[in-house]
């Protein structure tokens, strides 16, 4: 197994700072709340919000199309965790790590959206545009990248490589 560096460390910070001033000024004076869809996205999720100035509220939501040992996406989207707090009334941003098919970001913005948020908007780390079958807007992204199955910064393979202050691609 290898591991080849596809995003770096100093990339992904530059990058989350751009992300969070564009938040700072799309919602100067009002408050946020941001849902980190859990596990991939935990560590995005906590850079970003070290940038932020606005005000701002977490909560955590899991969903996965992914199971166990495999880089292919089941094609089912199983909630694991929803959010404790209502959301009706609040300015939701969606924080992902990476959008690939769109199919459980489709799925969990509909969810969402029905509990009747006063506006919702989608960041995500990552975006595989050449593997999107669900369309959709990410008003938020940090790097449009290739066909690769990735790892680091948040994303794992098996449970593993998440650690990794970086993005690498994952060869077996």
């Amino acid at each position: 197994m290898a591991i080849e560096v596809y995003i770096s460390q100093v990339q992904i910070e530059k990058k989350v700072k751009e992300l969070a001033a564009q938040i700072n000024a799309d919602y100067h004076g009002k408050e946020v709340v941001l849902v980190g869809v859990l596990t991939g996205s935990f560590i995005f999720c906590a850079d970003l919000v070290r940038y932020l100035t606005i005000k701002n509220s977490i909560e955590f939501i899991s969903a996965s199309s992914y199971e166990g040992a495999t880089t292919t996406s089941s094609g089912n989207v199983k909630i694991n965790l929803d959010l404790k707090r209502d959301i009706a009334g609040k300015h939701i941003i969606l924080i992902e790590d990476i959008v690939d098919t769109g199919l459980t970001i489709t799925q969990l913005t509909k969810m969402l959206k029905s509990r009747n948020p006063a506006s919702m908007k989608l960041a995500s780390l990552l975006f595989k545009k050449v593997r999107v079958e669900h369309p959709l807007t990410i008003d938020y992204l940090g790097f449009e990248i290739e066909d690769k199955f990735v790892i680091g910064y948040g994303l794992d393979y098996d449970g593993y490589y998440r650690e990794l202050p970086y993005i690498g691609v994952y060869k077996a």
